[in-house]
C-alpha cells in the first residue's frame, strides 16, 4: 500500500491492493484469504489470530479441569462456579470495550486486551490451590474474553458492507477456533512438562503475550491509516464513550441481538467449558478421549461461522422477494431460522445416550450454533453505523451474559445435565421469535454509509462498483 496526502485539502490517500470503495472510507469490496497485504488483509489476519490466541487462553483451564479437581479436591458445584465465573467478567469488559473501540480503533484494544490478559494466564497455574483461588483466577482470566469485540471491530473497520458479514464470521469463527484447539493444546501441553498442570499454563501466556505485541506494532486501524494520524489530519472526530455507549444501547435491536447472542455464543461457551467433563462423566472417557472429541465442537468454527456470514450475504444480496426496500429481511429470515435448526440439535444431542451418535449429534449441533453466531454479527453493522462498535460491544456481552444464566442453570436448576441441555434447546427455539420485533432501518449499504461518514466527519470523494473475490 502507498501512502501519499493531498498538498491542497492535507488529506491522507492510499493506494491499495484489493478494489475499495471510496464511499466506505476505503473499505475493500473483495476479501483475498491467501493474502497479507496491509492494510485490509493484513488486519485481517492479525484480529482473527489475536482472538483465537486470546479464546485458548481464555478457556485453558476447561480441558485440565479432571486434574485439576482431583489436585485440590473440587467437587462439581464449585468447578461450575468457576465456570461462570471465567464468562461473567467478559461482560463488563465487553460493554466496556467497545465504545473503546469506536474512540481508538480496533488494533489497540485488541492488542492491550492480550498483553494485559497473558499476566494472569502465566500466575493461574502457580496461584491455585482451593476452589476460591480457582473462582478468583477464571474470573480474571476472563477480561480477556473481551477480545472478541475489538477483533469484530477491527474486522468492519477495513470491509465493505456487502462482504463485511463474510469477513466478521471468518475472524470470529477462526478466533472461536481458539476454543477448540484448547481442548486438545492444554493436555498436549500438560503432557509435554511432565504432567505439571500448574507449568503447563505458561506456554499460552507467552505465546499470547507475543501475538498482542505484534499487533501493536505491524497493524493498522483502518485502511487510511491509525486513527491517531487521522485524527490530527482533521479526517476523523470522535465522541466521548459515554455519548456513543448511550446512542448504541437506545436501539431495541442492540438488545434484541443481545438476547440471540446469548443463546448461540452463550451456548457455545457453555459446552467449552464442560465438554470434556461431560465425555468423561457421562460415558466414561478417558481425559485423552474425551478431550479430543470434545475439542470437535470448537473445531467447527474453522468452517461454521464463516458459512453463516456467507449465507447472511448471499440471502441480503439475491433473495429479492424477501428483500424488498432493502429492509433486510432476508437477513433476519436467514438467521432465526438458523437459531431454530441450533435449538432442535441441542434438544438431539441431550437425548443421545451412545457415546458414537452423541459425538455426530454434537458435531451438527456445533455448526449450528457457530452458524447463527455468523449471522448475528452480520446485522450488527446496520443497527447503527457510526456506533458499530459500542453495539458490538453490547451484543458481545450478551453471549457472556447468556453463559453466565445457562451456568446458574446447570448449578441451581436441580435437573440433570442431559434435562438442563434439553432445556436450553427450547429456550434456544424461543429465541428465535424475537425476530419479529427487529426495526432496522430501511437503508441500501451506501446509504448507510454515507451517514456513517457524515458523522465521523470523513469527506468521500466518488462511487464506485464493487466485486466480490475469494
Amino acid at each position: 500500500m502507498a501512502t501519499t496526502r493531498d498538498t491542497e485539502s492535507g488529506e491522507i490517500q492510499c493506494q491499495y491492493d484489493l478494489k475499495v470503495d471510496p464511499l466506505q472510507d476505503d473499505k475493500a469490496t473483495e476479501l483475498k484469504i491467501c493474502s497479507f497485504t496491509q492494510p485490509h488483509m493484513r488486519s485481517f489476519h492479525l484480529a482473527w489470530i489475536g482472538f483465537f490466541m486470546a479464546f485458548l487462553a481464555w478457556f485453558s483451564f476447561a480441558p485440565l479441569m479432571p486434574e485439576i479437581k482431583k489436585d485440590i479436591g473440587l467437587t462439581k458445584p464449585q468447578i461450575w462456579t468457576a465456570n461462570i465465573c471465567s464468562v461473567t467478567s467478559t461482560i463488563f469488559f465487553r460493554f466496556l470495550v467497545g465504545p473503546l473501540c469506536d474512540k481508538i480503533g480496533g488494533r489497540v484494544c485488541l492488542a492491550s486486551i492480550l498483553l494485559v490478559g497473558s499476566i494472569p494466564v502465566f500466575l493461574g497455574g502457580f496461584v491455585v490451590n482451593s476452589a476460591a483461588d480457582l473462582a478468583i483466577v477464571r474470573f480474571v482470566i476472563g477480561v480477556i474474553g473481551a477480545a472478541f469485540v475489538p477483533c469484530q471491530y477491527w474486522t468492519q473497520a477495513n470491509f465493505a458492507k456487502e462482504v463485511a458479514g463474510t469477513a466478521q464470521a471468518f475472524t470470529g469463527g477462526w478466533g472461536n477456533l481458539g476454543g477448540g484447539v484448547t481442548q486438545f493444546f492444554m493436555v498436549a501441553a500438560y503432557i509435554i512438562v511432565g504432567e505439571q498442570w500448574r507449568v503447563a499454563f505458561i506456554i499460552p501466556a507467552i505465546l499470547v503475550a507475543v501475538i498482542g505485541a505484534l499487533i501493536f506494532f505491524a497493524g493498522q486501524d483502518c485502511p487510511k491509516g491509525r486513527y491517531t494520524d487521522l485524527q490530527k489530519a482533521g479526517q476523523m472526530t470522535t465522541k466521548s464513550p459515554l455519548q456513543v455507549m448511550a446512542q448504541a444501547a437506545s436501539h431495541i435491536d442492540t438488545w434484541l441481538l443481545f438476547i440471540q447472542y446469548a443463546t448461540c455464543f452463550g451456548i457455545e461457551l457453555t459446552i467449552n467449558n464442560f465438554a470434556v467433563s461431560y465425555y468423561v462423566d457421562e460415558f466414561g472417557q478417558p481425559l485423552a478421549i474425551a478431550s479430543l472429541v470434545g475439542s470437535l465442537f470448537g473445531l467447527m468454527n474453522l468452517f461454521a461461522r464463516a458459512l453463516g456470514g456467507i449465507v447472511s450475504d448471499f440471502a441480503n444480496k439475491n433473495l429479492h422477494d424477501l428483500n424488498k426496500s432493502h429492509s433486510l429481511r432476508a437477513r433476519i429470515v436467514t438467521h432465526c431460522s438458523i437459531l431454530l435448526y441450533e435449538g432442535l440439535m441441542l434438544i438431539a444431542f441431550s437425548r443421545t445416550t451412545t457415546f458414537g451418535a452423541a459425538v455426530g449429534v454434537m458435531v451438527l449441533f456445533s455448526i449450528g450454533v457457530q452458524c447463527a453466531e455468523g449471522t448475528t454479527f452480520s446485522l450488527v453493522p446496520y443497527v447503527d453505523p457510526p456506533v458499530t462498535g459500542a453495539v458490538s460491544g453490547i451484543v458481545g456481552a450478551g453471549g457472556n451474559t447468556g453463559a453466565m444464566m445457562w451456568g446458574f442453570l446447570f448449578l441451581f436448576g436441580g435437573h440433570t445435565d442431559r434435562d438442563t441441555l434439553m432445556i436450553l434447546g427450547i429456550i434456544v427455539m424461543l429465541s428465535a421469535l424475537v425476530g419479529v420485533l427487529f426495526q432496522f432501518p430501511k437503508f441500501k449499504d451506501a446509504d448507510v454509509e454515507k451517514i456513517k461518514a457524515t458523522e465521523m466527519g470523513v469527506t468521500t470523494s466518488q462511487e464506485s462498483k464493487t466485486a466480490v473475490a475469494s
